[in-house]
């Protein structure tokens, strides 16, 4: 598993120069934050509060525990009693506003937002990054908003539940029982997230950008395809019994091998040319690294390629859209299908009396995953062979070939430069029972997941 090493520094250096030019600007000098109380004023209220703002986000990118406490002090009083509370808690919500529509532009969306917050400190900031999503929200048209954002946000149960934005600061920290310094410090530490964040692959359109043209719907046999693939899947997942489970998931394999193959097929005989696009699908703790490691494989059963980025909680998967498609829904089921056989598996203490729980589970997880991957890999030989063998192989080859290559260029624009991680197996016992969960979750011939 890779993951891209050098995006960290680099936002850093960007947000710490960005900072400084706008810091150049002003009237009051970084030594000098009480200017926001000064008289005669040289700049407005509203202009000074922006600047201690940025000056605190900047004292919390360098550490700067005196210089940070200094200007979160001021942040908290506000200049003027009262009605100086009040400007300095727009100017704060207005900051945020931006840093997220900033975020946006750099090809991050909602939910990546909010799973990155809750990473990085805690579900509380999580919560103040939903709020402002769903401010900024009213800036744009629902026809204007691309299906999967919506979709994001209706998850995120995202919407405005304030009455006007002078009192949110106000009414939000009530709501999170927090005092004023500590909701102060709760959002420029956010602010400084929000600044901070690298620039991503963009999927899809931003927020007032999509059009309904440019959002085709899928066609009839493809939904039709995907609505039987759920089912089955639902189905093996439920079950108790794992001869119906493996039944229902070999049966949703190979109606998406069979699609893949189809697909590819009609591409050749149409001119059809679609382009690999890039998908992210957040993965979460515990045992993110064995999780990660399940989607990859299924994602290069698939044709896809994958990357996980530890930091923020997500895999950016490259492919084709049916071939994306196919590597969410296998995936998902497994992950359930493996999670509730490692949860009904049950490790023993090791010699020493010790609780063995976390071993076993990260050795069983990552066991399956990669027992998947063996089955999977063995699974599309026998599919290769029977393309071979086929009336269409002449014209179906060349094409899959090509999908390959394409997917692969995209990819590898994308990740010039990935590193390496390994994998420590601790447990014996949790490697064994992982294994044995994969093999129940067979995969054979057609019924396998088909290369593209």
């Amino acid at each position: 598993m890779g993951k891209n090493s050098r995006e960290r520094p680099k936002a850093k250096r960007k947000a710490a120069e960005a900072a400084q030019r706008r810091r150049a600007g002003g009237t009051a000098g970084y030594d000098e934050p009480l200017g926001l109380f000064g008289a005669p004023r040289t700049r407005s209220q509203s202009q000074l509060a922006e600047q201690i703002i940025d000056q605190a986000v900047h004292a919390q990118h360098c550490e700067a525990t005196a210089e940070l406490d200094r200007c979160r002090a001021l942040l908290t009083a506000g200049p003027g009693g009262t009605s100086g509370i009040q400007i300095v808690n727009r100017v704060l919500l207005a900051c945020l506003l931006r840093e997220v529509e900033h975020a946006w532009r750099r090809g991050w969306q909602p939910t990546e937002l909010v799973r990155v917050a809750r990473r990085e400190y805690s579900p509380r900031h999580g919560r103040l990054v939903v709020d402002v999503i769903a401010a900024q929200m009213r800036s744009y048209s629902t026809a204007t908003v691309d299906p999967r954002w919506q979709s994001q946000l209706g998850a995120l149960d995202v919407r405005v539940w304030w009455e006007h934005d002078d009192h949110y600061v106000t009414v939000w920290g009530e709501r999170q029982d927090l005092d004023r310094t500590g909701v102060i410090a709760v959002i420029v530490e956010v602010l400084h997230l929000l600044v901070t964040l690298p620039p991503i692959e963009r999927v899809g359109p931003m927020p007032g950008t999509a059009r309904a043209a440019a959002v085709a719907p899928p066609a009839d046999l493809d939904q039709r395809m995907l609505d039987r693939v759920r089912a089955l899947l639902a189905k093996a997942e439920s079950t108790d019994f794992p001869e119906e489970a493996d039944a229902f998931t070999a049966k949703a394999q190979e109606l998406m091998a069979r699609h893949r193959i189809d697909h590819a097929l009609l591409a050749a005989k149409t001119g059809e040319r679609d382009k690999p696009v890039t998908r992210r699908v957040g993965i979460d703790n515990p045992y993110e690294a064995p999780k990660t490691l399940l989607l990859q494989v299924v994602a290069e059963a698939n044709s896809c390629r994958a990357v996980w980025t530890k930091r923020f909680g997500f895999t950016t998967i490259v492919g084709f859209p049916a071939d994306l498609e196919s590597t969410e829904l296998l995936f998902t089921s497994l992950l359930v299908q493996a999670t509730r056989a490692m949860t009904q598996a049950k490790p023993s203490t090791d010699r020493y009396g010790r609780n063995t729980t976390r071993s076993f589970r990260q050795s069983f997880l990552t066991a399956y995953a990669s027992r998947i991957g063996e089955r999977l890999d063995a699974a599309t030989e026998g599919v290769d062979r029977e393309m071979n063998a086929s009336a269409d192989a002449a014209q179906l080859l060349p094409v899959l070939a090509a999908r390959g290559d394409a997917v692969r260029d995209v990819f590898e624009k994308q990740f010039p430069e990935l590193t390496q991680q390994s994998t420590t197996i601790s447990n014996r016992a949790g490697w064994a029972s992982g294994r044995a969960a994969a093999d129940r979750a067979s995969l054979h011939g057609r019924q396998a997941v088909a290369p593209d």
